[in-house]
């Protein structure tokens, strides 16, 4: 069986297991039931046919990544993303449309040179992860340890590795919601200061991603108070292959590193997040939210982190702004900024909206995926389940499944308002591939499934204008 035919019928299996299990929990809607009015279903099937056949998400998703290109915190793309986000969204209809400022540390990323020197010199393709210190120009060269994980480097005994270069060589598993992602990214986080810890100059790891391109995987790290701050960076996956096959022969083996003018910078920019409202007829004050993150890394041109979440949530306020007939509720769309570097926009955006966050009546995003939604799992009140069923029997013919459980608090930015007591929807989308361009220079246009854009952009079209002109309270 082929990849592209395997995945399909493990989406397949997927999708049935989970609506079992959602009869179960939920209680089955029976072929017959009126679960929605015939004027509710005849509008969703209006929604649905409309924008299924569109392109808007991804002409959106054209124009970023063109006009813009990579959106890193404190560089000119930065700037530049805000200026398009509030065009665009003056452009497309949006009633209101501002930005809220707040600021964020600086870091920038220098040039960079990795190779193993002995026993059998090589060239290796490695890239810093985003808030490593480097090197000030000159190599840092000493001999390689390896461990299998984090936890492994963590046990080493204390001074074990003085004057010595850790290597963390787990490997990502493949998965469709993307769940190897959590076992993979400790050691890109904490793995820097456990290495320090134990004596290191350096800290390596196996890119977490799951391609076997020859381009490394970026990603936040973090220093621990009072701990020495050295050099920490990923190697494409072949290259980790390379250097563990030379590990495995038993020699001494080498690697040399040098960075030029990279590291913190001790500097704060101004970072933005970027609003529009679609502004509800009846209640107004009432927010239905739909979030995306405006900032990417600086490789790629984040077409896919989070360019499709960028198309998806302008082309939903989009289509709904220009509907006959505005829904009850007001949409809000929010590009949150600095989510690359530790969700900084968000928290500032909860920070200003904590006196109203019980208006926030329910609220969805995007920042993982590249296939098609298989599945939705909410986070509402008790009182509110029964909507949302109805609304998930309505979204199963187009393979969305209802999860069992109901427990979302909202994904990447959005989870910080589910902390703070904003209901949510979390759509699942097929994430095979996404981790094989995730913070890379892959992450460019030509990857964005586009058949399967428009099937997500109609779900969450459907979404916000189902929550918008429901008169259900989410929060209870």
């Amino acid at each position: 069986m082929d990849y592209s035919r395997r995945k399909q019928v493990n989406q397949r299996s997927l999708t049935g297991a989970f609506v079992v299990a959602a009869g179960l929990i939920f209680g089955a809607v029976l072929p017959g039931q009126a679960a929605l009015s015939d004027q509710q279903v005849t509008t969703l099937d209006t929604i649905k046919r409309d924008v299924s056949a569109a392109s808007h998400s991804y002409q959106l998703i054209e124009s970023l990544t063109t006009e813009v290109g990579a959106r890193m915190v404190g560089t000119p793309g930065a700037d530049l993303a805000t200026d398009w986000a509030v065009n665009k969204m003056n452009q497309l209809g949006f009633d209101k449309v501002w930005v809220e400022e707040s600021d964020a540390q600086l870091w920038q990323r220098g040039d960079l040179s990795a190779s193993i020197t002995a026993p059998y010199p090589h060239k290796l393709v490695a890239i810093a992860l985003g808030g490593s210190v480097g090197t000030n120009g000159k190599p840092v060269e000493a001999e390689v340890v390896y461990f299998a994980n984090l936890q492994a480097l963590q046990d080493a005994p204390a001074n074990s590795l003085t004057g010595k270069i850790a290597y963390v060589g787990y490997r990502m598993e493949r998965h469709i919601d993307g769940h190897g992602y959590g076992k993979a990214v400790g050691a890109r986080v904490a793995g820097a200061s456990a290495a320090a810890q134990k004596g290191a100059v350096a800290f390596v790891m196996r890119s977490v991603g799951t391609d076997t391109n020859r381009i490394a995987h970026t990603g936040m790290m973090r220093y621990e108070d009072g701990v020495k701050k050295i050099p920490a960076v990923a190697l494409s996956n072949p290259d980790a292959d390379l250097l563990e096959n030379m590990l495995h022969r038993e020699e001494p083996v080498k690697f040399s590193l040098t960075t030029n003018a990279s590291g913190p910078t001790g500097k704060t920019v101004t970072i933005a997040n970027v609003i529009g409202e679609v502004t509800g007829s009846e209640s107004p004050d009432e927010l239905i939210t739909l979030g995306a993150h405006i900032d990417s890394w600086d490789v790629g041109t984040g077409a896919i982190d989070d360019g499709i979440g960028i198309g998806i949530v302008l082309a939903a306020g989009h289509y709904i702004a220009n509907m006959p007939t505005r829904p009850a509720r007001t949409i809000r769309v929010i590009l949150f900024a600095a989510e690359e570097i530790g969700l900084v926009g968000v928290r500032d955006y909860v920070a200003r909206h904590k006196d109203n966050i019980s208006n926030h009546m329910i609220g969805a995003e995007w920042d993982f995926g590249n296939g098609r939604i298989y599945q939705l799992e909410p986070g509402v009140g008790p009182s509110a389940l029964n909507s949302i069923r109805d609304f998930a029997t309505y979204l199963a013919p187009m393979g969305v499944a209802l999860a069992p459980t109901n427990t979302a608090k909202g994904q990447s930015d959005m989870s910080l308002l589910g902390a703070a007591g904003q209901p949510a929807v979390n759509f699942a989308p097929d994430g095979l591939d996404y981790f094989d361009y995730h913070h890379t220079d892959n992450d460019t246009l030509d990857k964005v499934d586009q058949e399967a854009l428009k099937v997500n952009t109609a779900i969450y079209t459907l979404f916000a204008w189902y929550a918008a002109s429901s008169e259900v309270n989410f929060h209870q």
